[in-house]
């Protein structure tokens, strides 16, 4: 059965860190692309980051977070992160990870079969 479990979440003070981790399990993450996408509340969802599962291992993030976040793998725990630095009380949101079979970008264009989501982990960005 296929699954994502994020976590990590929770709530922290402006310019703090965070690193989210979304567990895979039912299949090997590794060979699938796997994206974040947050929701704040009264605002659509939108793409944070993907990581791809082509051989440059490509990573992709949008504006709003570039510079400050990285997502990485760990093949060996079957497990993709998302570290957000400096964090902002606009990063407040539902944190989701995503199934993909590629991505090459954070909008919802930019993924082909998008599969499965996990249930999310919440973000809060005190000021």
């Amino acid at each position: 059965q296929v699954q994502l479990e994020e976590s990590g979440g929770g709530l922290v003070h402006a310019g703090g860190s965070l690193r989210l981790s979304c567990a895979a399990s039912g299949f090997t993450s590794q060979y699938y692309a796997i994206g974040w996408f947050r929701q704040a509340p009264g605002k659509e969802r939108e793409g944070v980051s993907c990581i791809s599962n082509n051989h440059a291992g490509s990573t992709y993030y949008a504006n709003s977070v570039k510079g400050r976040s990285t997502i990485s793998r760990d093949n060996a725990e079957n497990t993709v992160y998302l570290q957000i630095d400096s964090l902002k009380p606009e990063d407040t949101a539902v944190y989701y990870c995503a199934r993909a079979t590629y991505c090459n970008g954070v909008d919802s264009r930019s993924y082909y079969e998008l599969d499965y989501w996990g249930k999310g982990t919440l973000v809060t960005v005190s000021s």
